[in-house]
Parts: C-alpha cells; sequence; structure tokens
C-alpha cells in the first residue's frame, strides 16, 4: 500500500510541474530557464542569469564598449535560427545579439555562479529577465 501511494504522490507531482517545465521558453540550450532569489528568470547554458538594459530601444543595443565588457551581449550565432520570441540584433560592432521580446540579453561580469542575480536594479537600468 506504501508502494501505491508513493507512486501516486510521485505521479502528481510530475503532473502539477510538467506543465511549467513545457511553457518555460528556451532557445536550444543557449537560453533556458533557471531557479534564482528573484524567482524564475532566463539564463544562458551556462546557467548564468541573462538581463536587459534599460537604455536599450528599437532593437538597438546601447551597451558598446566598456558597457560591453561589463555587461557582455549574449551573442548569437549566425547558425542557431531565431525562433519565438528570439530574435536577433545586429551591435555597433556588426556581432550579431540575442533578444528576448525585443530586449538585448547580457551577462553580468559580478555573477560569479548560477543563480546569482547580483545585476538586478543595478543603477536603476538593468533587470533580470523573466520568461
Amino acid at each position: 500500500m506504501k508502494t501505491a501511494l508513493k507512486m501516486i504522490l510521485i505521479t502528481a507531482a510530475l503532473i502539477t510541474t510538467a506543465p511549467f517545465a513545457a511553457s518555460a521558453e528556451n532557445l536550444g540550450g543557449i537560453v533556458t530557464s533557471g531557479e534564482t532569489a528573484l524567482g524564475t528568470v532566463l539564463v544562458n547554458d551556462s546557467g548564468m542569469t541573462l538581463y536587459s538594459f534599460d537604455k536599450d530601444s528599437d532593437g538597438k543595443s546601447a551597451c558598446n564598449g566598456g558597457c560591453a565588457k561589463a555587461w557582455p551581449p549574449l551573442l548569437a550565432s549566425s547558425s542557431v535560427a531565431e525562433t519565438g520570441n528570439y530574435t536577433k540584433i545586429t551591435r555597433d560592432d556588426g556581432n550579431q545579439q540575442w533578444a528576448y521580446k525585443g530586449m538585448p540579453l547580457y551577462g553580468w561580469v559580478q555573477d560569479k555562479k548560477p543563480g546569482d542575480v547580483t545585476g538586478d536594479k543595478f543603477k536603476g537600468v538593468w533587470h533580470v529577465v523573466k520568461p
């Protein structure tokens, strides 16, 4: 009887979590979602939090030069196609960068391990990106 009850509980847990897992958008392993102290956010393939910059507009990155050293853009390979809410923008240096819902995506050099969100609300213009 205990084994049957365990199986029912495990099955129920899988059924209730499966819709969440399936609904979390991802970009072929390049971008997925991860859990942080701020909830579910977009992360890169290393599990590091991705951010948006309020000064970006019209599919253009305003973070270049020294800014891009502190906030590395999530660069896009020409071999991976755009899909769903993920598009590519062209940076000032000619490189392609991933954007989510039109917002270019960046890392933050001060985040040291997966789950860190130290860049959120930095100077009031950087924010974690939630799926």
